[in-house]
């Protein structure tokens, strides 16, 4: 497991960078977190990272948001208000995951049982200091992500 500490915004979204551009493509980023704990910005970091230019905002009301640039597709879910397989079938969620793209999920507590065993799971947890985060990434020890 990887513990990085972030206290900014922008520390947030340069991890969030590092782990994009390292990891491979098509794989499946599960996010934990609080409400404002900064999943968000974690997400708009590792969309850059992956090479794609895009404006990241949370899916919140859409469910997900698709970010591409060339052969490159990002799929950002909000899981949020998941609560049962209709759901979770209602977002397109497992069409998305047979398309081979990556996925980035936030409030993936909702739907643990379903994601794929060898995700990569990031939690981003608040700390006393109301600007710091801990943020913990498991399931990519084959990769090497640096905080610079």
């Amino acid at each position: 497991m990887i513990k990085i500490d972030s206290c900014s915004r922008e520390q947030t979204e340069k991890t969030g960078y590092n782990l994009g551009a390292c990891l491979p493509y098509g794989r499946v980023v599960a996010l934990f977190g609080d409400l404002g704990a900064g999943k968000t910005a974690f997400t708009s970091g590792f969309v850059k990272g992956m090479g794609i230019g895009a404006f990241v905002s949370s899916p919140t009301f859409a469910l997900v948001n698709d970010y591409s640039e060339g052969d490159k597709k990002v799929y950002h879910f909000d899981m949020y208000r998941i609560s049962g397989w209709d759901d979770l079938y209602s977002t397109g969620y497992f069409d998305y995951l047979d398309e081979g793209a990556t996925l980035i999920i936030e409030w993936s507590e909702n739907i643990e049982s379903v994601l794929p065993e060898d995700c990569v799971r990031v939690y981003i947890n608040k700390t006393g200091d109301e600007n710091c985060r801990i943020i913990e990434i498991s399931g990519c020890d084959d990769i090497e992500i640096t905080c610079g």
